[in-house]
């Protein structure tokens, strides 16, 4: 469905015939929006000190907006494009993958096919200066770095570079192109013709990712798919549907939307999916949001596959972008989605109750939820169907897993988490991987070869501890041995993500520590027999 909408908003006179309104509501509207154009008239007319119109029209809208639904927002012009770049699937910029390592950007990767690349940068340079200024300092973060690297396409930018191996610093012309934005974390092969796919968000380019991804591992007719949708907080609709229709028969509805403007509208599968038949399962949880939650709800309803994990969160309202005169935007609520048993997605709200509808959420976690599904209550007026083993689901609030696989929290200790809020372990292994790069790829010259090989050893420990403690979170030897399992697993995964790419990090974290990515697998390989009835 494409639906484009053209707004044009006169205070003065009010006359809005294209509302639907009756002609006595229409009275009643027309009454309401003259008022505000009064006030707004008398403050700028009597008003004591200078007022800022910008500013008061927007925080009216802010403010009107909040006594709806929880997902409708407005989106000022300057925030519009940063917004959307990462679902519209590309920005123009200089094409690489980077860190800021002791005040230096270093480039991490460069993006396949990339202005950079195209010219010779590496992973592992250090970029000291653009168009001849400085930019090796402690002032240095992401902002400046997208402020330097970012730019209109066609337009050139000098970077001065050095390289490990080189006495001088090395200077590139770099002429900035469009750059992808990757929704497609991972996809790799588990074991013999049985997938992992890890997606990040629903894209304008997501599809193709997934697709040319395939053709890269070469498997015509894999024999099982994990597709782990945890922590994706959804995207375009559209993508959506492509993604389901990739495992759904001709002719299955995807889902359908109704709103009070909008009729009931399906989405129904063309047939045309790659994998429309064989072992499936699909990862979800509490991040799981949206459009997540449509290709959950559309494999459970019709029986395709398997949901493992925890209950996702629960967005089930359709926004749509309308454009206003000065390029800010309306994320406007005109739909609920449905998944093809009927059930509603979509959360318990009261309209204009933000903070009692985000405080639910967080009322999961204290509730138990995370770590048992007893202390899951539906009403049995949520109770539906799937739509060919009959087995029971129930809607009112996110898609509720086949399996439940409760939160993991016994390698989690306070040390940990200050270590990763901190961003230590990260900048830690990208100092190391930074330093020991070229000699790691000679040593590991195979993924199997890394796995057995690589070793987190005492000397590595000590240095994340000394740097720690430099960065005021002192030892705490009690909390480090809870969570050294999780913190060796996490370097490992790192460094494998330096040598042999992103899918590389989620080979070491899936086989080493994730119960629900071996409870996947174990379903796509038979090992566990499904019951009758799952979903509670």
């Amino acid at each position: 469905m494409r639906v484009k909408y053209s707004i044009f908003l006169l205070i003065v006179p009010a006359i809005f015939h294209w509302t639907g309104l009756s002609a006595q509501n229409e009275s009643v509207f027309n009454t309401q929006l003259n008022k505000f154009g009064q006030t707004i008239f008398y403050i700028n007319q009597y008003y004591l000190d200078s007022v800022n119109n910008e500013k008061l029209i927007e925080s009216a809208i802010i403010s009107a907006l909040s006594q709806l639904d929880p997902h409708s927002s407005y989106v000022s012009s300057s925030d519009v494009k940063s917004m959307n770049e990462p679902l519209e699937g590309n920005f123009e910029g200089v094409g690489i993958e980077f860190s800021i390592i002791r005040d230096t950007l270093t480039v991490v990767n460069t993006i396949s096919g990339g202005p950079c690349e195209r010219v010779g940068v590496r992973a592992g340079d250090k970029i000291v200066a653009v168009d001849g200024e400085n930019i090796a300092s402690k002032g240095v973060n992401n902002e400046k770095v997208f402020k330097y690297l970012r730019g209109p396409k066609g337009t050139k930018v000098l970077l001065n570079i050095v390289r490990s191996e080189v006495n001088e610093e090395l200077v590139f012309e770099v002429l900035r192109d469009k750059i992808p934005i990757l929704s497609l974390d991972a996809a790799y092969e588990v074991e013999p013709e049985i997938i992992y796919i890890k997606l990040n968000r629903f894209s304008a380019n997501s599809k193709d990712e997934i697709l040319n991804a395939m053709a890269g591992l070469k498997i015509n007719k894999p024999k099982g798919v994990i597709l782990d949708l945890r922590g994706n907080s959804g995207g375009y609709l559209g993508t959506a549907l492509e993604i389901a229709n990739m495992f759904l028969e001709k002719g299955q509805t995807i889902v359908y939307t109704e709103g009070r403007k909008m009729p009931r509208m399906d989405e129904y599968s063309n047939g045309e999916g790659f994998y429309k038949s064989g072992p499936l399962t699909i990862l979800i949880d509490e991040g799981s949001a949206s459009s997540s939650e449509i290709v959950a709800g559309a494999i459970q309803d019709w029986d395709r596959g398997y949901i493992v994990g925890r209950r996702s969160f629960g967005k089930g309202l359709v926004q749509q972008m309308l454009p206003l005169t000065d390029g800010s935007q309306l994320r406007l609520t005109i739909a609920r989605y449905h998944t093809p048993s009927g059930r509603v997605i979509q959360s318990p709200y009261e309209p204009g109750d933000l903070k009692n509808y985000y405080k639910s959420f967080s009322e999961r976690y204290s509730n138990g939820e995370y770590f048992s599904r007893d202390s899951i209550h539906f009403p049995d007026s949520l109770k539906f169907k799937t739509l060919i083993k009959g087995r029971t689901v129930y809607g009112g609030g996110g898609i509720m897993p086949d399996f439940f696989i409760p939160a993991d929290t016994t390698k989690y200790s306070n040390y940990y988490g200050s270590l990763l809020r901190r961003g230590i372990l990260l900048d830690y292994m990208n100092d190391m991987s930074d330093s020991k790069r070229v000699s790691w790829q000679k040593k590991y010259s195979s993924f199997d070869k890394f796995t057995k090989d690589f070793i987190i050893d005492n000397e590595m420990i000590d240095g994340l501890v000394k740097l720690a403690d430099t960065r005021g979170v002192p030892f705490k030897k009690d909390e480090f041995e809870i969570s050294k399992g999780a913190i060796t697993i996490f370097m490992k995964a790192l460094a494998a993500r330096r040598i042999f790419g992103q899918s590389a990090y989620f080979m070491v974290i899936n086989r080493s520590d994730d119960p629900v990515f071996d409870k996947a697998l174990k379903i796509i390989k038979g090992e566990v027999v499904p019951e009758a009835s799952l979903a509670l």
